[in-house]
């Protein structure tokens, strides 16, 4: 989102921010990024060595940063932010524009998301099939590696308490192969993956080794383009934010929550389950509230 004033001219900041647009970037160029539109008057005067160490990261990374973006080095990537007129003052903010810093863009575009979450859920198919397909796995392996991991170990802590063998899958290394293959000896029919970017290559191992064991996968991504499409039955698209120095997975996680709500009507006795940890919990004294 930019910030666009009365007249209809951008401001430096957000015409930097609009050339840093689509690009997938690792934590340390975000960081130069950042820095760039934190410093956009200055930007297009600025050495490599300069921006390095207002970034804090090695001026090699600087360069890594311009050629990630498509320019031969960084003096062309500062030729491109001269011509931009990156440098130029900025027209003067209207009170709207003020308040957008670069956090708060970062927080208007996780909304965007959501937004675009909500329409794609207009059509319910796709999470009721499968929320049948979940539900109906006995047991139901979930899986996130890395920056997923917090997504499938979320899901998987709620949804335990409804279905009655989930199975978290949230740790690489030779051993997951193995535990894809136990789960499948037990009964499992589908696996639910959560996969975000940085795709790790481990986990297209694993996603190879389910469709070998025969299991239906259905995957949580931020794009229905993702890597781990080839080897996905179904695609649940949920995009990320890329706002800030590590990505924001907002979107994933209400996706999760709503795929887990829809697994509930087809779970049969759910409720009582739900109500029964609740009594627990209270005869413990479990929780202050």
């Amino acid at each position: 989102m930019t910030a666009i004033d009365e007249a209809g001219s951008v401001g430096p900041s957000a015409r930097l921010l609009q050339l840093f647009e689509g690009y997938r970037l690792t934590p340390t160029q975000r960081r130069i990024a950042h820095s760039l539109v934190r410093h956009a008057t200055e930007a297009p005067f600025l050495s490599s060595v300069e921006v390095a160490e207002l970034a804090g990261v090695s001026q090699p990374s600087v360069t890594r940063f311009a050629v990630a973006l498509g320019y031969d080095g960084y003096p062309a990537l500062r030729k491109q932010l001269r011509e931009l007129g990156a440098g130029e003052p900025a027209a003067p903010e209207t009170p709207d524009d003020a308040v957008r810093n670069e956090h708060q863009q970062a927080v208007l575009a996780e909304i965007e998301h959501l937004r675009h979450l909500a329409e794609l859920l207009a059509d319910p198919e796709p999470i009721i099939r499968a929320a049948r397909l979940l539900a109906a796995s006995r047991p139901l392996p979930v899986l996130g590696l890395r920056a997923a991991s917090a997504q499938a170990r979320g899901f998987a802590y709620f949804a335990a308490k409804v279905h009655p063998d989930i199975r978290l899958l949230d740790e690489g290394g030779s051993m997951l192969a193995d535990r894809l293959e136990q789960a499948t000896a037990a009964g499992a029919t589908a696996l639910l993956c959560f996969a975000l970017p940085r795709y790790p290559r481990e986990l297209m191992d694993a996603l190879a080794v389910a469709r070998e064991c025969g299991l239906t996968v259905l995957t949580v991504a931020d794009s229905a383009f993702s890597p781990v499409a080839k080897l996905s039955d179904l695609m649940l698209p949920a995009a990320v934010g890329t706002g800030l120095v590590f990505d924001t997975a907002c979107a994933p996680m209400m996706l999760g929550r709503v795929l887990l709500q829809t697994m509930c009507d087809e779970l049969p006795g759910a409720e009582a389950r739900l109500e029964a940890i609740e009594h627990a919990a209270a005869a413990r004294g479990l929780f202050l509230e």
